[in-house]
């Protein structure tokens, strides 16, 4: 059997997706392309690949993510509500990109005392065709335990500029044997359009997937060869990681230290160049690429969004509580109020409860700038939605005033928050559904529907929920000071960092 780990790479900010995709609760997170997630659908886009390919003797391994550390309650939340145990959750304390990323995935798969083949998949990628993609990645997991590199390339529908290219060589010779797979020429940057043209008209050229098939050991070699800092960086890391529940912890001195870089930057493209010269190519795995036609996308603007999502007669596509009147393809997305567009085309409209952005689809891609912008005016609206997502639920922000502030919060069955202190701020619990045990100075007592307590400043206090549905409830804040830095925390199940963002 042929041990197949998929890794999948959750690290992007997507803030080409701004108001829905956030710092805090980045693209990845979001149902953009169907019922699930963009990660839970990267997770499930494998189930059946072993029932469909039994004669490829592959042996799926549960899901290894490697992913931002303040992230890690909703990688965590996402598989538990699809029933997925990860093999690990690997946190990065800073964000180092996908070469660093895929060198910790590698070490974590040897230590289960095999080398796996590496199925290296990013989190926010959509794949239509998945029965297509399982068929493809059987075909390379035999030529990555042969020893092979392999990369997808998409075979491009139009001569796109936004992403990079991937040049074929020629069809890989196994004899009798027809494995769809092709030297690895080379690796090109976006081109301007008339090259992308030239391009399209060749069909040598097939857009840059981001998806990778190669055993664990192949990788840490390529690494150390190309790469040294970044091999002995993430090996001194691992080296003093620490177990922390379901998640693997890395130093964030010692991981910071680690030179930034990509796959294909730090290996792909010096192991593509070497592949070329004969007196080299005998010392190294040999880097192919299989053309793959599966209704990729790696929604990277809104514009690619409205390509891959179904439309109306006239082009449309809408989400949520939307209407068009003559009105020609269209992006709609309204999340808490009604949008209606009439005699407009090609516009990109998305709603939120604290940001609306409007944008022509041919400027899809310099929605950036919003969140250059919010960032460099100290805003908020570019890291957090209204909501925010806690470990023990959530949290949004009803209304703010002078020296007050109303939340909802909805704490999960057998949750908690932290046993924790305000210097600034009393405040007023109302319970709206659901049973809620509150610790309050030296007393603890439940509370349940319609009823009510205070928390004077300055006193410990926790909220738990104690019971089988969700807990909802009111909370009014009043004083000097509203932020949320103004906790002191004394017990914390989730062992948050005390300089994480706080609230509960």
């Amino acid at each position: 059997m042929t041990p197949l780990q998929p890794v999948i790479l959750s690290g992007g900010a997507g803030t080409r997706l701004w108001p829905l995709s956030r710092e805090a609760y980045p693209k990845q997170f979001l149902p953009l392309t169907g019922q699930h997630s963009m990660l839970q659908e990267t997770v499930c886009r494998l189930d059946g690949l072993t029932q469909e390919h039994p004669d490829q003797a592959l042996d799926l391994r549960d899901p290894l993510v490697v992913c931002n550390e303040g992230h890690r309650f909703l990688v965590a939340e996402q598989l538990r509500l699809i029933n997925r145990r990860p093999l690990a959750i690997v946190l990065e304390p800073r964000g180092r990109n996908t070469a660093p990323a895929l060198t910790l995935a590698a070490h974590v798969a040897l230590r289960a005392g095999d080398d796996p083949v590496l199925l290296v998949m990013p989190a926010d990628h959509c794949i239509r065709d998945a029965r297509a993609f399982r068929t493809a990645v059987a075909a390379a997991s035999l030529l990555a335990a042969e020893g092979a590199v392999v990369t997808f390339g998409i075979l491009p529908s139009k001569p796109e500029t936004g992403y990079g290219y991937i040049r074929r060589g020629r069809p890989l010779d196994r004899g009798d044997l027809m494995v769809g797979a092709f030297q690895l020429a080379g690796f090109v940057e976006k081109p301007d359009a008339a090259t992308a043209d030239t391009y399209l008209a060749c069909g040598d050229y097939l857009w840059n997937s981001g998806l990778f098939v190669l055993r664990a050991s192949v990788w840490l070699g390529l690494i150390e060869r190309f790469r040294t800092d970044i091999a002995q960086a993430v090996a001194r890391a691992i080296e003093t990681a620490r177990q922390d529940g379901e998640f693997l912890r890395l130093d964030t001195e010692i991981f910071s230290a680690c030179p930034p870089d990509s796959i294909d930057y730090a290996v792909m493209e010096p192991l593509a160049r070497l592949a070329q010269q004969e007196e080299e190519r005998v010392n190294l795995p040999p880097p192919l690429v299989m053309p793959l036609e599966v209704g990729w996308s790696d929604v990277g603007a809104w514009s690619a969004l409205w390509e891959v999502r179904e439309q109306d007669e006239s082009g449309n596509v809408l989400d949520g509580d939307a209407f068009v009147h003559h009105a020609q393809d269209n992006l709609l997305i309204a999340k808490h109020r009604m949008v209606a567009a009439i005699g407009v085309k090609d516009l990109i409209v998305v709603e939120t409860a604290d940001a609306v952005l409007v944008a022509s689809k041919d400027a899809a891609q310099e929605v950036k700038a919003v969140t250059q912008f919010l960032q460099s005016q100290q805003r908020e609206e570019h890291i957090q939605h209204q909501c925010v997502h806690r470990p023990w639920g959530e949290y949004e922000s009803i209304r703010r005033g002078t020296r007050y502030q109303v939340k909802r919060l909805t704490v999960k069955p057998g949750e908690s928050l932290s046993l924790q202190m305000h210097h600034h701020r009393a405040e007023h619990w109302i319970i709206v559904s659901g049973t809620a045990r509150v610790t309050r100075g030296d007393e603890t007592f439940l509370l349940t529907e319609n009823q009510s307590t205070y928390i004077p400043v300055g006193v410990k206090h926790r909220l738990e929920n104690p019971g089988r549905i969700p807990l909802e409830l009111i909370e009014v804040q009043s004083g000097s000071y509203l932020g949320e830095d103004d906790i002191l925390r004394f017990e914390d199940r989730y062992n948050r960092d005390p300089s994480e963002p706080a609230r509960g």
